[in-house]
């Protein structure tokens, strides 16, 4: 069945039953729109080009009417053409999601556009982020049945969504998934008021695609048609202490991201926290080995991915060290450790201070697979052999991060964080220009401002240095807040060190923004580097750009 004509079923099929299931009843409509329109200049010497349209545009609206236990949803879509940095084969106006919902008191059954997650996501998580243009999305039935208190059961079917042109366009891969979740202590009454508290869960996920032979130095292998994979998880609470632990195994999955193999995969999540009024700490270990999963074994980046692998390292909100080395998950494989640890200075000491002072340290160590490759035949079937679940050879990351944060007096606010990096720029791609590993250190100095009851100024001074990539850099940004409408800010990234004089670019760009009610207005100028843009540990590389922008957001 064609998307569009799903579509429409959808459609009638649920504003139907809401009519004649309560007809005298009162609905309720929500959604938000948002509209984003780039404007190019050619500028050689940042590398920034300009389309043959010279503009791009995205927009979407979604709009979600319910009424009772009834829910039904459409999301409309437009690329005329899309913006740089996001998929160029999306082009078009049209659906991109719809669906319709009931909601009882036991069961939960959704048909059309479906975003879930299992556990943590190492089994499978699909999801939208419109500003990184991907859409994981499955097209076809979920239920959720709940039919005891703290028993939880899912199942789900669907195509995953590929492309859009001015319609939805899914992939060729069918998903079937099923996920349990138990809460101990609801189904053991014994336990019910006990401090401790356990949760267990368990996931079941397949992919079916015709498959063919493929051919590799002579030998000839059968591609499986079925690929599963399957996982447990437990969570375990007692007063201040949490521990958390995830395992994933998939089995043999030749595909484009592991060059064919059919080795299996395996991903491991362990995580332990301990937290109390002023203090907390978390220690974190992850070892990933062959865990990319694709409804689709030829497709790569960010194309039909089933599951998500999140990463253990911080994830950076400053300009320099959330554009310049961010880090995202190697599919393949990597092992990593990290901690973070934060601690309250008490009011009124030394160093606390009237109000408090705040300091956090986190630190994540990440490296290649502890393994072994194979030669001759096996090389070809099997890849290679993991040795073991520690550090391989290869240095992936170190990401050090120290924060102190002290509020001087009601309208002052200061915070100062220290940045550590080793960052392997072969393995997780910045640029085009690779240096292999990468040493840099980052200074910065945020100032809070409170100048009047209805106005603020929040300002960032930051610093990098490096002997490697494109040398020094040092970024400076202000922002000024009018009560309640409106803000104005200016960011210049200047790359100040690099060692070619004709590239000592100040990247300027300016932006005002207008705000009242759900609505929002901002318009900006000026150019912007090449580099990666990420959004909760998902990141792309976007193209350098010299131009204007206009950012038109509603929430009703």
């Amino acid at each position: 069945m064609k998307p569009s004509r799903l579509s429409l079923l959808c459609l009638a099929a649920g504003l139907s039953v809401l009519a004649a299931a309560q007809p005298t009843g009162t609905g309720q409509l929500h959604g938000n729109f948002q509209i984003l329109w780039q404007q190019y200049n050619e500028d050689t010497l940042i590398g920034a080009q300009v389309p043959p349209d010279k503009t791009g545009m995205n927009a979407f609206g979604n709009f979600t009417y319910t009424l009772g236990n009834f829910t039904a949803g459409v999301r409309f879509e437009s690329y005329l053409n899309s913006v740089l940095g996001f998929p160029g084969r999306f082009k078009g106006t049209g659906l991109g999601a719809r669906y319709a919902q009931y909601k009882g008191e036991i069961v939960d059954i959704t048909v059309g556009t479906i975003y879930e997650q299992f556990g943590s996501g190492m089994a499978l998580r699909t999801y939208w982020e419109p500003n990184l243009g991907i859409d994981s999305a499955l097209d076809g039935i979920r239920a959720i049945v709940t039919p005891d208190t703290g028993i939880v059961l899912k199942g789900l079917y669907g195509y995953q969504r590929l492309d859009f042109d001015s319609r939805l366009i899914n992939g060729s891969g069918i998903v079937r998934g099923a996920d349990g979740e138990i809460f101990i202590n609801d189904v053991v009454p014994s336990l019910r008021n006990k401090k401790l508290k356990i949760t267990l869960g368990s996931s079941f996920v397949s992919k079916y695609q015709d498959g063919d032979n493929i051919v590799k130095d002579s030998l000839v292998l059968e591609l499986p048609r079925n690929v599963a994979l399957w996982g447990a998880r437990a969570n375990v609470l007692h007063g201040p202490w949490l521990v958390s632990a995830e395992y994933v195994r998939k089995i043999n999955d030749p595909n484009a991201d592991n060059r064919f193999i059919y080795k299996p995969g395996d991903g491991l999540l362990l995580n332990t926290a301990y937290s109390r009024k002023g203090m907390g700490i978390s220690l974190q270990a992850k070892f990933i080995d062959n865990m990319a999963f694709r409804s689709d074994r030829n497709q790569l980046l960010f194309d039909v991915p089933i599951n998500f692998l999140p990463a253990i390292t911080r994830q950076h909100t400053y300009n320099l060290a959330a554009t310049l080395y961010p880090y995202a998950t190697v599919l393949n494989g990597e092992s990593g450790y990290s901690a973070n640890v934060f601690y309250t200075f008490k009011k009124e000491t030394a160093l606390g201070g009237k109000y408090g002072t705040n300091v956090s340290l986190s630190y994540a160590a990440v490296n290649s697979l502890d393994s072994t490759n194979f030669a001759g035949r096996d090389a070809l079937i099997d890849g290679y052999e993991t040795n073991s679940m520690f550090f391989g050879p290869e240095k992936f990351v170190r990401d050090l991060n120290i924060e102190i944060k002290r509020k001087f007096s009601k309208s002052v606010t200061l915070i100062y964080t220290y940045f550590y990096f080793e960052f392997n720029t072969a393995v997780t791609p910045v640029t085009n220009d690779f240096k292999g590993l990468v040493f840099a250190d980052i200074h910065v100095l945020e100032g809070q401002f409170k100048l009047s009851k209805k106005t603020a100024l929040r300002t960032e001074l930051q610093a990098l240095f490096t002997e490697q990539d494109k040398g020094d850099w040092a970024t400076i940004l202000a922002e000024f807040n009018i009560s309640p409408h409106w803000v104005f800010s200016a960011l210049n990234q200047y790359n100040y060190g690099n060692s070619d004089e004709g590239k000592r670019v100040h990247y300027l760009y300016g932006t005002v923004g207008y705000v009242k009610g759900g609505s929002r207005i901002a318009v900006g100028y000026g150019k912007r580097r090449e580099g990666i843009f990420c959004i909760g540990g998902v990141c792309r590389n976007v193209p350098a750009s010299n131009g204007g922008e206009i950012t038109i957001t509603h929430t009703f």
